[in-house]
């Protein structure tokens, strides 16, 4: 099957939301210190600074299920770019640090929307065989928006004197205005035509989508939403297997300790004593590692499957965690090793639970509870996220904090490489209309 012209574009377009997801987590790493000096702040507001973008995933993660059923999936992407873009012109011009919380905090709503409908979108204009390398276009955006982040933080750390922070939060604005006006370029999802009754839009759209039967897929969407009214719940016994999947593949995301090195990435290698323009361009390296690893899994997501590769993942991030915490734990050994394993890390995770958590979560679920059901998986994974970055800097004052806290996530990772094996379903290859 050839891909259609008009199926790139959606695809593309939507997962630039990634990008933008990608870059606004990313560039708080750099941030985070002028931050601290500019508005004075102690460890725990310091924290709380740096998560309060987390926070409004949270929000923006639980309430995306409502504009994405009644706006649409594709309106609700462009009030994603509306709101990065003023996010990022509030954060850069501000000196209150009230309305700088307000600003990151409308900024991460739009991440943990984007991180909801962006997938949703994609998975529901993707055929069944492309599916996993479409909605893994979502993931490469989201690392190719920390490389840039990453790039962007090192130069203009190098090149600004002063309030470098300001610059390193306002140039999102660019992209972000950007992915706004590409947005109205991009079809309407035909499962939502669906949804609202529009069955002859969705079959324009699912023609030129490349389809091969259109008018069965148009059919087999329509029963699938023509079922009860009581399987429009989500919390009830028969999803409660894709509930407890989800869960527990957002909360190891989270815990393999990934926004730890992606929010204070100059901050660890600082700390074990690298020079501060240095900890700038191996944090960059690791933003390249990212994508190089993210584009592999693409490749191989629809070939291997989604299970091999969490396997695979897991075996490497327990061993680089391993090593990391053995150099945080013995610096004698030379603190210019501790690259190494920080790499290693990151193209595990990029291979295995970065690339497959999106699409995961955006194909367990059934159409009729599916927006719902991204929503929780969301959630659960900003939750995460919020509490471990508004906390690492307040381990990381204590003493040996850092190396305590990489390797509890040496151990977490254990037993994801357990739940990988014994209790992970492959998903390679179904229908969207299809159970796990």
């Amino acid at each position: 099957m050839q891909l259609k012209r008009k199926l790139l574009i959606g695809a593309v377009v939507s997962s630039l939301g990634g990008l933008l997801f990608g870059f606004d987590t990313a560039v708080i790493s750099g941030a985070e210190q002028g931050l601290k000096a500019f508005y004075l702040l102690d460890n725990f507001a310091h924290g709380f600074t740096n998560s309060i973008a987390l926070i409004g995933t949270i929000i923006g993660a639980i309430f995306a299920f409502s504009p994405a059923q009644h706006l649409g999936r594709k309106k609700s992407l462009s009030i994603i770019g509306l709101f990065f873009g003023l996010s990022a012109l509030g954060c850069g011009l501000t000196d209150n640090w009230y309305l700088f919380l307000f600003w990151r905090f409308l900024g991460g709503l739009g991440v943990g929307a984007s991180s909801v409908i962006a997938p949703m979108y994609i998975s529901e204009i993707s055929p069944s065989d492309y599916r996993g390398r479409l909605v893994g276009l979502f993931q490469f955006s989201i690392v190719f928006g920390i490389l840039l982040a990453f790039i962007s933080n090192y130069f203009l750390k190098i090149n600004m004197s002063s309030d470098s922070w300001r610059w390193m939060l306002g140039v999102e604005a660019i992209p972000a205005f950007i992915f706004f006006g590409l947005v109205f370029l991009i079809p309407k999802s035909p499962r939502w035509l669906v949804l609202r009754k529009r069955y002859e839009e969705s079959f324009v759209i699912l023609k030129a989508l490349g389809e091969a039967n259109p008018e069965e897929r148009l059919q087999t969407i329509k029963v699938s939403f023509e079922q009860k009214k009581e399987q429009e719940k989500l919390f009830q016994g028969k999803y409660l297997k894709p509930l407890i999947l989800v869960f527990l593949m957002a909360t190891f995301n989270q815990f393999s300790g990934i926004n730890a090195i992606m929010y204070y990435a100059p901050r660890i290698f600082e700390t074990a004593g690298i020079a501060k323009d240095s900890a700038f361009l191996q944090a960059a390296s690791v933003g390249f590692v990212n994508m190089l690893f993210t584009i592999g899994a693409m490749v191989l997501i629809d070939k291997v499957g989604r299970r091999k590769l969490m396997i695979i993942g897991s075996i490497g991030m327990i061993l680089s965690l391993l090593a990391t915490t053995y150099l945080l734990n013995n610096r004698e050994l030379g603190v210019s090793f501790l690259i190494v394993p920080v790499l290693f890390f990151i193209a595990s995770f990029a291979f295995s639970q970065g690339a497959v958590i999106w699409v995961f979560i955006s194909e367990v679920f059934p159409n009729k509870v599916r927006a719902a059901g991204q929503s929780f998986g969301t959630f659960i994974h900003w939750c995460w996220a919020a509490a471990l970055t508004w906390l690492f800097p307040v381990v990381a004052g204590l003493a040996n904090g850092i190396t305590y806290a990489f390797g509890f996530f040496a151990l977490t990772m254990i037993l994801q490489l357990i739940f990988a094996i014994k209790f992970f379903p492959e998903t390679k290859g179904k229908s969207l209309e299809e159970d796990i």
